[in-house]
C-alpha cells in the first residue's frame, strides 16, 4: 500500500509548508514569536506561563525553534533562563551562529517592555502552528488520494488519526481554583439526594450493584471482563434493556463481534423472554407471537444506538461518539469488545502498546464527552489452571482477578472500575460452603473502584433468555416455562470458533428473521 509505515508521520513530522499553489504564504506571526521569547528571556518567571503552549517546532521561523529548544532544555535542568544562559546552551548545541548568535538573542529581549500579555502572544503562535500542521496534512492526504495504488479506507483512517493528533494537542485546561470545583460537587451531591435510590449517575438497572456504584459516573472507564461463556453481551444488553427502556437515557453500543441484527436478537430474547433457537427460525405458535408482539412494543422508539463496524479504531470510535453526543446526547457508550479494536495509523512495537493506546484513548474520550464508557474485554487461560474446584473455598477458585485481564497492565492502569462476571456452575459448581443454590446465578465482581467500594453481588442468569435480573425480581411471562439455567450449557464466543454458538447460547450466523 502507498501509505506505509515511513509515510507515517507523527506530530513531529509533519513538514512545515512553503508558499501553496495558490502562492499564499502559511500561517505564521514572526512579531509574536520574537515577543515570546523576548519575554521569555528578560522575565524569570515567564516559561511556565507557556510550556503548556508552545513547542519548538511551534515557531515558524527555524532561528526561533532553536531559541526555544535551548529555553526549553534550560527548564528542564532547573537553570535559570535569561539572553547570557540562553546563548550559552546554543553554544554547547553548536547552534549559536545557526540561531543567529548573541546579535540575535539581543534584539529579541530589547524588542521586550512588558510581559502583560505574553499568553495571549504565545496562544496566536500555537494557533498558527496548527494551522500550518493542517496544511501540510491536507497537502499529504491530496497527494496520497491521487495514487491509484493507496487504500482509500487506510488513507481515511491515516486522515482521521492525524486530525486526532493535532486535535489532541489543542486540549489544553486550565488550571482551575477550588471554589468552582466545590461548587460542582455540592451540586452533585444535591441531585443525587434528589434522585430515588440516591443514584448520581447513569443507573444500570441493577438494585445491588447501584448501591456501589450510586450508577455509572460520567467520565468514568469501566471494563467488565469475563471469560467466553460467562455471560458478557447479555448483562451489556440486559443494562441497555434497563437504561434505554425503564429509565429513558439514550445509550450507544459498538460490537465488534456481533452484527445489529444479531443484536435485535438478543434484545428481542431479553425483553419479550423467549428462547434463541425460537426467535432464529421463527417456530412460534400462535399465543408464543402474540406474547412477542406485545411485549417487542417495549423497545419501539427506544433510545437505542448501535453499530456493528468490524475492527472498528479509536480513531472511528471517538468521531462517531462526538455525533451521538451531539445529536443524540448519549448518556452512556458501551464497546464489545476491547481486544477487536485497533488503533489504525500508528505503529507499535507489540498488541500490548496498542491495548495501551486503545485503553488511554477510551480515558480520554469518556472525559471528553464527559459520560461512562464501559468496554468489554476478554480474559486470559490463568484461572483455568487455578482451583479444581473440589477445596473448601471452591466457589471462588475460579473467580477472576485484575491479573487475569488480558494486557492487563494498561487497561487496569487507565479503568476507573474493573468488573468481572464470575458464574459457578459453570465450572460444575452447584453449591457454596454455606449449601445455597448457585444454578443459575452470577456473581457481579467489583475488582476495582477508583472513587468507591469494592465488593461482590448476585444477579439471577436466565440462560436461555440471555438476560441477567436482579434475584427478588419475578417477572416470569405467562404461559412460558419457568426459567432454569441448571442444564444449561453455553458455547465459547466467535473469538475461539467461528463456527459455533457465542457466549450466551445464540447462533452467530446472521439468518435470524428479525
Amino acid at each position: 500500500m502507498a501509505l506505509n509505515a515511513t509515510n507515517r508521520k507523527t506530530k513531529n513530522e509533519l513538514p512545515k509548508p512553503g508558499a501553496d499553489a495558490l502562492g499564499k504564504m502559511p500561517p505564521q506571526a514572526p512579531e509574536l514569536e520574537e515577543a515570546v521569547l523576548g519575554a521569555v528571556m528578560i522575565e524569570k518567571d515567564a516559561y511556565p506561563t507557556v510550556a503548556d503552549l508552545l513547542q519548538p517546532r511551534s515557531f515558524y521561523n527555524s532561528q526561533h525553534s532553536l531559541i526555544f529548544e535551548a529555553i526549553q532544555d534550560l527548564a528542564a535542568t532547573d537553570q535559570p533562563i535569561d539572553m547570557l544562559t540562553v546563548a550559552e546552551k546554543l553554544k554547547q548545541q553548536g547552534k549559536l551562529a545557526e540561531a543567529g548568535g548573541i546579535t540575535k538573542l539581543a534584539d529579541l529581549t530589547n524588542k521586550i517592555a512588558s510581559t502583560a500579555h505574553l499568553r495571549y502572544h504565545a496562544q496566536i503562535v500555537a494557533q498558527k502552528a496548527t494551522a500550518r500542521d493542517l496544511i501540510a496534512l491536507s497537502s499529504k492526504i491530496s497527494e496520497q488520494a491521487y495514487s491509484e495504488t493507496q487504500d482509500v479506507s487506510e488513507l481515511m483512517q491515516y486522515a482521521e488519526s492525524q486530525v486526532f493528533e493535532i486535535s489532541q494537542r489543542q486540549m489544553k485546561r486550565d488550571v482551575t481554583q477550588i471554589d468552582p470545583v466545590i461548587k460542582e460537587a455540592f451540586e452533585r451531591m444535591r441531585k443525587a439526594g434528589e434522585n430515588e435510590g440516591n443514584i448520581s449517575g447513569t443507573p444500570s438497572g441493577f438494585t445491588e450493584l447501584d448501591k456501589i456504584t450510586s450508577g455509572w459516573q460520567k467520565s468514568d472507564l469501566i471494563i467488565l471482563a469475563a471469560r467466553p461463556a460467562m455471560g458478557k453481551t447479555a448483562f451489556v444488553l440486559s443494562m441497555v434493556r434497563n437504561i434505554a427502556v425503564d429509565y429513558r437515557r439514550p445509550v450507544a453500543m459498538f460490537s465488534l463481534e456481533m452484527s445489529n441484527v444479531q443484536l435485535g436478537n438478543r434484545l428481542i430474547m431479553n425483553v419479550c423472554e423467549m428462547e434463541g433457537e425460537k426467535i432464529k427460525n421463527g417456530k412460534l405458535t400462535s399465543q408464543e407471537w402474540q406474547q412477542l408482539e406485545t411485549r417487542v412494543t417495549a423497545l419501539h422508539g427506544a433510545p437505542i444506538f448501535f453499530d456493528d463496524t468490524p475492527s472498528l479504531s479509536v480513531f472511528e470510535l471517538r468521531s462517531k461518539a462526538r455525533k451521538l453526543k451531539r445529536e443524540h446526547d448519549i448518556q452512556l457508550i458501551i464497546i464489545d469488545y476491547l481486544q477487536l479494536m485497533n488503533a489504525s495509523g500508528m505503529n507499535f512495537g507489540s498488541r500490548e502498546q496498542e491495548v495501551s493506546i486503545i485503553s488511554r484513548n477510551l480515558k480520554a474520550l469518556a472525559k471528553e464527552l464527559d459520560i461512562p464508557i464501559i468496554a468489554l474485554s476478554q480474559l486470559n487461560r490463568n484461572l483455568e489452571s487455578r482451583g479444581n474446584g473440589k477445596s473448601d473455598n471452591s466457589v471462588d477458585g475460579k473467580a477472576p482477578q485484575l491479573s487475569d485481564l488480558r494486557e492487563s497492565g494498561a487497561i487496569e492502569q487507565d479503568a476507573d472500575m474493573v468488573l468481572f462476571i464470575h458464574r459457578p456452575e459453570y465450572f460444575r459448581i452447584f453449591t457454596d460452603t454455606n449449601g445455597n443454590d448457585l444454578r443459575g446465578m452470577a456473581k457481579i465482581i467489583i475488582a476495582k473502584h477508583r472513587n468507591g467500594a469494592i465488593g461482590d453481588i448476585t444477579l439471577r442468569f436466565r440462560a436461555q433468555y440471555a438476560k441477567f435480573q436482579n434475584v427478588d425480581d419475578t417477572d416470569e411471562p405467562m404461559d412460558m416455562p419457568p426459567a432454569n439455567g441448571s442444564n444449561y450449557i453455553s458455547t465459547a464466543s466467535k473469538m475461539n470458533s467461528m463456527n459455533i454458538s457465542d457466549a450466551d447460547g445464540i447462533s452467530s450466523k446472521d439468518d435470524a428473521p428479525w
